[in-house]
């Protein structure tokens, strides 16, 4: 993911955050925010022959504690459009390799219970379900939990 895909990844996230069920956040960032919070080895796109993004994943650090050094939150947006087509998969499978290469031992994130697809992508690539956060934040107004979601790295020891 490079800023050439700017404009298509922020475009797919705010598609993401208008269905109501992807992220607390309310509108996608700039690209220069969005840019310099992403870890740049672990940030990857999915694009069809004509070169447009299809969907895109990435991932951030959960703490600069040393301890943490080998943990990662991620987020994967897949355009509307795009979906049911195995773009999703490709690009957890992506992130996966980049982060097992990297040394990154565990994988994780926080979905809202309703984005049902989301959930059943991530079971499918080996996440399991940690708990979930009752009422954590508002999102609209409203209470919203969040179930926190890990995947351990059976390569990295």
């Amino acid at each position: 993911m490079g800023p050439e895909h700017a404009t298509d990844v922020l475009t797919i996230y705010q598609l993401g955050i208008d269905e109501g069920d992807a992220t607390f956040e309310t509108t996608a960032p700039d690209w220069d925010h969005f840019d310099a919070t992403k870890l740049p080895g672990h940030r990857h796109v999915a694009v069809d022959d004509s070169g447009r993004v299809l969907g895109w994943i990435a991932a951030v650090r959960v703490s600069d504690r040393c301890v943490y050094a080998g943990v990662v939150e991620h987020s994967v947006y897949v355009h509307p459009d795009a979906r049911g087509r195995g773009v999703g998969s490709a690009l957890l499978d992506a992130l996966i390799a980049s982060t097992e290469a990297a040394g990154i031992w565990t994988i994780q994130s926080g979905v809202f219970p309703e984005n049902s697809g989301s959930l059943a992508l991530h079971q499918r690539a080996g996440f399991r379900v940690i708990g979930t956060r009752e009422r954590i934040g508002k999102h609209h107004g409203v209470w919203r939990d969040v179930v926190l979601i890990e995947r351990r790295s059976p390569a990295v020891t």
